[in-house]
């Protein structure tokens, strides 16, 4: 059996990746699954950088010799020259929320006119197999951000984001989780990384 620990606590993330990483003999386990403390600063400028600091921090804990899955997210609005980015967890301050997050964006975002709020969700995944070997995946969705709230299925800028897949009616959180995994940022990097590892 092979077992790699996924840099993060979120079920639904861990989920996500099992279901598209369904390798035989994989077992996939959270932090918390694995004993595991590890909570690096992530002070990267892309979120390539951030992956890979979450990740070799997480094999490190480990006691290395392991293998380890990171990713991080985030949201780039082209009219904020690629902002919130790296700091979309974190854009209202590091004491942010969803809720804060979002406000900031729509103020950010007030006099801008529809054909210019354009933007994309992006995902960098990081994988460090047993042996140190790395293997890096990003995946966007293009979209565009609302000018309202929508939907419960979602979470951070979810509720505002309408992807062009879609036809730009409907937000990332008024979609079923399998509808949004087929298209999301983190089910086409996960695509990716599979492929990658396949070859």
């Amino acid at each position: 059996m092979k077992r790699v620990i996924i840099a993060s606590n979120n079920a639904h993330k861990v989920d996500e990746i099992e279901h598209a990483l369904n390798f035989p003999g994989w077992e996939f386990q959270t932090l918390r699954e694995a004993g595991i403390e590890s909570d690096p600063v992530e002070d990267g400028e892309t979120f390539e950088a951030n992956a890979r600091i979450k990740a070799q921090a997480a094999r490190e804990a480990a006691g290395g010799a392991c293998a380890v899955l990171a990713d991080d997210s985030g949201l780039e609005v082209d009219a904020l020259g690629g902002a919130p980015g790296v700091y979309s967890s974190r854009y209202a301050g590091e004491d942010g929320n969803d809720a804060a997050n979002n406000a900031k964006l729509f103020r950010e975002l007030a006099d801008v006119p529809d054909e210019q709020r354009t933007g994309r969700f992006v995902c960098t995944l990081v994988f460090i197999d047993e042996d140190g070997s790395e293997t890096v995946a990003r995946g966007t969705v293009e979209g565009h951000i609302g000018h309202e709230l929508r939907g419960e299925n979602g979470f951070g800028y979810d509720p505002l984001f309408l992807p062009v897949e879609f036809g730009g009616g409907i937000t990332f959180a008024e979609v079923p989780q399998s509808e949004k995994s087929a298209i999301s940022h983190r089910g086409n990097a996960l695509r990716l990384l599979r492929e990658k590892l396949e070859s």
